[in-house]
């Protein structure tokens, strides 16, 4: 089993992402028209974090970023970045690349 931290996730392309009037929207466009009960609003951090899902960066270095960008403790980026990770991968808006 490859080790978690080494996971490389990419966004699911038919989740759109779209920053308006200040607010991060993820919108799935999984049919002919949005489903207004599955958008997601994303905080700062969850927007900082789906713009380094691009597959080639790994969860250590997701989490590294965080904890920078943040100045938070490495443990604390881990647990935050896990949970998002969880949480987009239930909804579908990302798989391990």
């Amino acid at each position: 089993m490859p080790d978690y931290l080494e996971t490389r996730y990419a966004r699911d392309p038919s989740i759109i992402y779209r920053e308006i009037a200040g607010e991060v929207l993820l919108v799935p466009i999984r049919s002919k028209a949005a489903d207004l009960d599955s958008i997601y609003t994303l905080n700062e951090v969850g927007a900082f974090i789906w713009a380094l899902l691009d597959g080639r960066r790994t969860v250590g270095e997701i989490q590294s970023a965080v904890a920078a960008e943040y100045d938070t403790s490495a443990e604390q980026a881990a647990a935050d970045v896990a949970e998002f990770l969880s949480q987009l991968e239930a909804i579908g808006a990302v798989k391990a690349a």
